[in-house]
């Protein structure tokens, strides 16, 4: 069966052309020239915007987001290995812990320091106590007592040239 277009059509007469196609015959050579030109010069910037400018800025910034990986990985590296140390230092029984706890709080330099022990949480409160000594303690406590921080509330004490602190901290000690 055949269309009704292709019915009214003369048997020998030329299939009827589409107006975009008759409107470029109509063109002059130099306007066709142009045109082609014009939609030369627009795929062109579509293939820059679309393929090429993406790929250019993923390449761009893959040092940078390489560098920030590697240093990620190297801090995770890190954790492991202090995990594992961890892991493999000898455990403390848990009545030890407390134990442990108590004296390590009396042998901070500085002002005072009290504990108060509650379960398997420990309330440690410090009074003018120096940075790095604290900072070596929660590493020793970490290891010997297997104690945990879980909050700090820690300000620096305005009465002392040398940095020290005051404040508390929550640790939690390991399970019985």
């Amino acid at each position: 069966m055949s269309s009704p277009a292709a019915a009214a059509a003369p048997a020998g007469s030329p299939p009827q052309r589409s107006p975009l196609r008759a409107h470029w015959q109509r063109l002059a050579a130099r306007e066709q020239t142009l045109v082609l030109l014009a939609a030369a010069v627009i795929g062109l910037a579509l293939l820059w915007w679309l393929l090429l400018a993406p790929a250019l800025h993923t390449l761009k910034t893959s040092a940078a987001r390489h560098a920030a990986v590697d240093a990620q990985l190297r801090q995770m590296q890190q954790w492991q290995a202090e995990a594992q140390q961890l892991q493999d230092a000898p455990r403390t029984p848990a009545l030890d812990a407390p134990a442990q706890l108590q004296r390590s709080v009396q042998q901070l330099p500085g002002g005072s320091a009290r504990v108060v022990i509650a379960g398997d949480q420990a309330t440690v409160t410090l009074q003018a106590v120096p940075a790095e000594a604290l900072a070596q303690w929660l590493a020793q406590l970490r290891t010997s007592a297997h104690a945990v921080p879980q909050q700090a509330h820690l300000k620096r004490s305005p009465a002392s040239a040398a940095p020290t602190w005051d404040g508390t901290l929550v640790l939690t000690l390991p399970p019985d």
